[in-house]
């Protein structure tokens, strides 16, 4: 992956590369003018939670800019850390409990890679950590949270900007990081992005 960005923001429009509305939401918060293509990708699912994190933003922003997005493409990958353990999305309830009592009483890590793909092909990328301790999470806790439903599509089964505030002790780095789209990393890489 190669360093620039393509053509200033303002000349196109900027493409997410991603199925998430938190990381619309977030986007919309800051006022970055944005279309959405979803990208259809196999998603490395092992090995180190960093490199995992930015091969998959890049596939997704890859995928879409190789369909002629007509701007710079963003792409954006969240992942769970636990030690060597990383959890993904659950499948199903059973494995989003089993999941979070992993999780219960501890910290761990929530890594996003970014990759921002310019107009001229070239790729930028960037890596953000946020250190999250959860409360201990006894049965009554989980059965709450779980029922709510909040826990399909996240990545560690859980929404902080949700329910799943009530699950979390405190944090150590960018909230919105964890919410999915790491924001002083993606201006540090883009800042043109607030002038478009």
């Amino acid at each position: 992956m190669s360093a620039g960005v393509g053509a200033p923001s303002g000349v196109s429009r900027l493409v997410l590369a991603s199925r998430s509305p938190q990381r619309r939401a977030i986007l919309e918060q800051l006022g970055i003018e944005f279309s959405v293509q979803m990208p259809e990708v196999a998603e490395l699912e092992e090995g180190p939670p960093h490199e995992v994190a930015l091969e998959n933003a890049y596939r997704k922003a890859a995928a879409v800019a190789g369909e002629g997005s007509g701007g710079p493409v963003l792409g954006v990958d969240t992942v769970v850390s636990l030690g060597a353990c990383m959890y993904g999305k659950p499948i199903d309830e059973a494995q989003a409990r089993e999941t979070l009592r992993a999780l219960s009483g501890r910290r761990h890590t929530v890594i996003s890679g970014i990759c921002l793909i310019g107009e001229d092909g070239r790729s930028r990328t960037a890596a953000e950590s946020t250190v999250v301790q959860f409360r201990p999470l006894d049965t009554a806790l989980l059965d709450w949270y779980l029922s709510s439903g909040e826990w399909r599509e996240r990545a560690g089964g859980y929404a902080i900007q949700g329910r799943g505030a009530a699950l979390v002790a405190r944090i150590e780095g960018d909230f919105l990081n964890v919410v999915g789209l790491p924001v002083r990393a993606l201006l540090e890489l883009a800042p043109r992005l607030l002038h478009g």
